[in-house]
């Protein structure tokens, strides 16, 4: 078996409503998603979708994705498909670093994987820990009111589990946030708040031993430097995102006990290869985690679920589906749904859900062997 031929999908998706997040310094109103699918020459297709959220969160783009997955798509035509691993190291030594062009490349290749061995992903990853997974709301930032109707809305879709993004230059309306979230929130509910490395380690200490708050705090500060040397200030439970960009940030992150917990993104990290890497060291060392991706469709919020859905319910916290904040959807009622604040994942082999192609258009680029 081999790959044929790589199609390369744009897609501009438009939000609800425009999302404000570090401290409302970051504003988002749609996203820029890059759908792949890989074909081989039996008839096999596989599909994987990379989207970062926006071009200000991390160090990725759409525009960037798709020139990427020109360069890359010359290392994986003719080879064979379910060789993930070879060809991931293939990839790297093509084009090092660039991890979220990846991304959708390797997802794709565990489609068909999933596919041949005809069982869904999460059997691939490390099998079902349990039959669903808890997911989170996303609050965005606003007035403590706005966030507190924002945080009741989400109740009544069936979210227990609400991340609220705070942070930014004024720690009395940061620490006024806190408190009114935690005197509404109902016994049952937990609250990560997210800063989204806004504070600086002198707003982050002061805010956090100013408030009695329960939940976590996520990537309080911008680099892992200072979220290293801000955990030595406070008492509450930090996780990290936007600063793990590779493995190696993992490690170093538990060697100096900076936090926790960890976010794990597939597509900020490379794909399911180097996400599910991530995620073994992750309960090797006994951290809480959430396991969810960047941005995207319900293709993006599928791949992920999968992984979360193969991590010891002891280790996930819970997971974020992007398509809540999407207007489009491009595959009605399939994939990873919210069924009242639970996901079950499709039982479908491989990835189980595909967009559909009309909804996607005519390709932005095709790559494919050259004619004998």
């Amino acid at each position: 078996m081999k790959i044929s031929r790589i199609s390369v999908w744009r897609k501009t998706l438009p939000l609800r409503k425009p999302y404000w997040f570090s401290g409302g310094r970051l504003k988002v109103d749609s996203l820029d998603s890059t759908f792949v699918r890989i074909d081989t020459d039996e008839g096999v297709q596989g599909w994987g979708e990379g989207c970062p959220w926006g071009h200000s969160y991390i160090p990725a783009f759409g525009g960037g994705m798709r020139a990427a997955i020109e360069l890359l798509a010359g290392t994986l035509i003719g080879e064979d498909p379910r060789d993930i691993g070879r060809l991931n190291r293939a990839m790297d030594s093509c084009l090092p670093g660039h991890p979220y062009a990846k991304a959708p490349l390797d997802i794709a290749l565990w489609d068909i994987a999933g596919q041949l061995a005809k069982v869904p992903l999460f059997q691939l990853l490390g099998g079902a820990e349990g039959d669903s997974v808890p997911v989170n709301s996303s609050i965005s930032t606003g007035s403590p009111e706005e966030m507190i109707a924002l945080i009741e809305a989400a109740r009544a879709q069936g979210y227990r589990t609400h991340s609220a993004k705070v942070g930014g230059e004024d720690p009395d309306l940061d620490i006024a946030r806190i408190e009114a979230i935690e005197a509404a929130r109902a016994p049952e509910e937990f609250i990560t708040y997210d800063v989204n490395r806004a504070w600086t380690p002198d707003l982050a200490v002061t805010v956090m031993n100013s408030v009695s708050a329960r939940g976590w705090f996520e990537q309080p500060c911008e680099t892992l430097d200072q979220c290293t040397r801000l955990r030595r200030h406070v008492t509450q439970p930090i996780m990290l995102d936007e600063c793990l960009h590779d493995f190696q940030d993992h490690l170093t992150a538990w060697r100096e006990d900076a936090c926790e917990g960890v976010k794990v993104k597939p597509n900020r990290l490379g794909g399911l290869t180097k996400a599910r890497q991530a995620r073994d060291f992750g309960v090797a060392v006994g951290w809480r985690m959430h396991v969810e991706d960047v941005g995207g469709t319900v293709v993006a919020d599928t791949a992920a679920l999968h992984l979360a859905l193969s991590t010891p319910a002891e280790h996930c916290l819970a997971s974020w589906l992007c398509q809540a904040h999407l207007i489009d959807d491009p595959a009605p009622g399939k994939g990873a749904r919210n069924r009242a604040g639970l996901v079950a994942l499709p039982e479908e082999p491989g990835l189980g859900v595909a967009p559909d192609e009309a909804w996607l258009g005519e390709p932005f680029a095709i790559h494919e062997s050259p004619a004998p």
